[in-house]
């Protein structure tokens, strides 16, 4: 991990650390590699992949999607078999902890909550001459939600894209998950299904199952939009199938940064980068502190704290690759590289650490004190955990309400209205040559 004191130092000097790299970018590991040649008998980058399966998927429909979900994921299914059965949430309702369940259910409540109180609102508003304008919201008829799978279970995935889309008024939501090597899907990803309004669940992954999603196929139903995160060959699918559905975002391994003073507990400090590095070996931690003391103390307690953690070589592969620790001169100067990074979460861990959220200009999510750790937003405290990432909060926003809605525009005039533009509309038509826009309107004078 790098450790650059920043004082006095040009931003020019500074800002190329925080910048991330793209995800096409992104270089495939050597057992990826043998898989891609395995099934297609040569090498090929991640984005060829994605294209070849697209491809497949929108010509082939349900026999492409079943052939790579066997040769990705392992099982073999039958057309008749890709969806979860009731037998399948009985018997994971059987196989779970009631405790975790019960912790998903409060979970899931918060969530809606939250997401409830983001409801935009249909309205009217009356003009001159009896006119009236107004804005209508309305949910999509169908989505897709992407939860990853296989070997893990992400059960806080489901309730954060699918309540959401609950709330919205969405009418029908269709997970796509990729299934364990035995056809099964984790218990707790079920159970959480069925307590944010899942309609029904694809037993597939991958860019197959975005494809399928985004086009349709004999037994899924095409949808108006693909939401979650997902694995280079989902974002890589994503991006692909924008245009014929819409999408959340392009989401890339996950980050956190942190401005810390020196009132900040290096033990929490330590405890939030690891969180993220834990993630993924190209997930981000940054730590921007104006306390050259504190860096000490994370650096022990950053090597006490990944001895301990199981998914230590990955989390140590991360902090190895894009663990970064800037010293600044002053907390202002802290804040303008966090705006810069414009990162998926960033923590403010200081003495006063409302005085600097008027200062946060692009973030994701915004973690403030030391009793706000990043993994209360990742489950339970009910702001969204799909986050804009790679710099893009800059632009993007998380994922939210009206990420399932769109809005159509309502015009009502009356003749007296009318008649009281027609004149200047006419005008300004005949500016851009349109005659037939101007006589759609002097049409309507007589």
């Amino acid at each position: 991990m790098k450790v650059i004191d920043a004082r006095g130092k040009a931003p020019a000097d500074i800002l190329p650390l925080l910048a991330k790299p793209s995800f096409d970018a992104v270089e495939l590991e050597e057992p990826a590699k043998a898989r891609i040649r395995a099934m297609f008998g040569r090498d090929m980058t991640a984005a060829e992949v994605v294209a070849a399966i697209v491809a497949d998927i929108r010509k082939s429909g349900d026999a492409a999607l079943l052939d790579y979900t066997a040769r990705i994921d392992g099982p073999r299914f039958k057309p008749d078999e890709m969806y979860v059965s009731e037998a399948d949430f009985a018997a994971a309702q059987a196989a779970a902890d009631p405790e975790v369940l019960a912790a998903i259910r409060k979970a899931a409540a918060n969530i809606r909550r939250f997401h409830g109180e983001q409801l935009p609102r249909s309205w009217f508003t009356c003009r001159e001459h009896g006119s009236m304008l107004g804005q209508s919201c309305l949910p999509l008829d169908r989505v897709g939600i992407y939860v990853p799978g296989g070997t893990a279970a992400y059960p806080s995935s489901v309730l954060m894209n699918a309540i959401p889309a609950a709330v919205a008024g969405v009418k029908e939501i269709i997970m796509a998950v990729p299934p364990a090597r035995d056809g099964s899907v984790n218990p707790y990803v079920l159970a959480a299904a069925r307590e944010a309004g899942v309609s029904r669940i694809l037993k597939a992954g991958g860019a197959q199952a975005v494809a399928a999603l985004a086009f349709g196929t004999e037994r899924v139903p095409r949808v108006d939009k693909v939401t979650g995160p997902g694995n280079i060959f989902v974002t890589l699918a994503k991006k692909a199938v924008y245009g014929h559905c819409d999408i959340d975002m392009l989401a890339g391994p996950s980050e956190i940064l942190i401005v810390a003073d020196a009132s900040a507990d290096p033990a929490y400090v330590a405890a939030d980068m690891l969180s993220q590095a834990e993630h993924d070996p190209l997930a981000s931690s940054i730590l921007v502190t104006i306390s050259p003391e504190l860096v000490a103390q994370v650096e022990t307690e950053l090597e006490r704290q990944l001895a301990l953690l199981p998914r230590r070589e990955i989390a140590a592969a991360a902090l190895g690759r894009n663990g970064l620790i800037l010293i600044t001169e002053d907390l202002m100067e802290a804040m303008e590289l966090a705006n810069a990074a414009a990162p998926e979460h960033l923590e403010i861990l200081t003495e006063e650490p409302f005085s600097l959220l008027p200062f946060v200009r692009h973030a994701g999510a915004v973690f403030l004190g030391a009793y706000s750790p990043e993994p209360l937003g990742d489950y339970f405290a009910g702001p969204n955990h799909v986050l804009p990432t790679g710099g893009t909060a800059r632009f993007y926003s998380v994922l939210n309400v009206e990420t399932f809605m769109k809005k159509t525009s309502i015009i009502a005039y009356t003749q007296p209205a009318l008649a009281a533009v027609s004149k200047d509309i006419a005008r300004m038509a005949a500016a851009e040559g349109l005659e037939a826009h101007a006589n759609a309107v002097r049409i309507r004078r007589r």
